[in-house]
């Protein structure tokens, strides 16, 4: 059973500014606690309802619970640790993954995120990579957090597959994969054609803030830059519908 300094304590964690304090995040819901637990990520503890645990008996004890912290509680209480207002009524404490070292990438293909705020289109490109076979993700400073609640449901659990790299220099970040022979490939309203660009042997796309697009810096740097034809009136794709039409090119053999 949580005493009430626990719920307190967990509950606090909805904050950003505790989550990177505590180097912790909630996970809410069967698919994400699943999927953070098959990836290898710390698990503090389980929590769940009642109502939850009478309907899923079978799911908790089938061996995936093994060995950790099963704690129930109320709905009431169950509650002030959701941000959606019909929560599923299990959710996981999780350690935050240790921030990995761009000099790490090695792969053929790899993505940047510069300054994409909105948590929904966020977790969508995320979640794109990840179908893609993408693993290697950049993230600038500008971006929406990684294990804020909404990320992590638009991600659909793809974010417990992937390999961060939070750059606070992400300009230096991807100059110093140019100097491993990577090429920046930079989504820009102004770029040549996807469907006639030759891409390199190593590559990193980025993907930007669909508002402002890349910013001045980005494009400086980049080797190159690609556009999605327009064929129809509408102004601009936002960047998770984007970012799977440049990836599905891009990552053809």
């Amino acid at each position: 059973m949580l005493t009430k300094n626990e719920i307190r304590y967990y509950s606090s964690l909805l904050q950003k500014k505790n989550r990177v304090i505590e180097n912790k995040f909630i996970a809410e819901g069967k698919k994400l606690v699943s999927e953070a637990i098959e990836s290898g990520y710390n698990n503090e503890l389980v929590i769940c309802t009642n109502l939850f645990k009478e309907n899923n008996k079978k799911f908790l004890s089938s061996g995936f619970f093994d060995n950790r912290r099963i704690e129930v509680i109320n709905n009431h209480d169950f509650e002030k640790l959701c941000e959606t207002k019909t929560p599923q009524g299990i959710a996981g404490v999780f350690l935050i993954k240790e921030i990995k070292d761009a000099g790490e990438i090695s792969t053929p293909i790899a993505a940047a995120l510069e300054n994409i705020s909105d948590p929904g289109n966020m977790g969508a490109v995320l979640r794109n990579c990840d179908w893609f076979g993408i693993k290697n993700i950049i993230i600038s400073g500008g971006c929406a957090e990684v294990y804020s609640p909404k990320v992590l449901r638009a991600s659909m659990g793809s974010i417990f597959h992937l390999n961060i790299y939070e750059a606070g220099g992400f300009i230096n970040y991807l100059i110093n994969l140019q100097l491993k022979k990577y090429s920046i490939i930079t989504a820009d309203l102004k770029g040549e054609n996807l469907y006639k660009f030759e891409k390199r042997k190593k590559n990193v796309i980025v993907f930007c803030n669909e508002a402002n697009g890349p910013t001045r810096e980005l494009i400086e740097i980049s080797d190159s830059l690609i556009n999605i034809p327009r064929k129809g009136k509408a102004e601009s794709l936002n960047v998770a519908s984007a970012s799977a039409v440049i990836l599905s090119e891009l990552t053809k053999q």
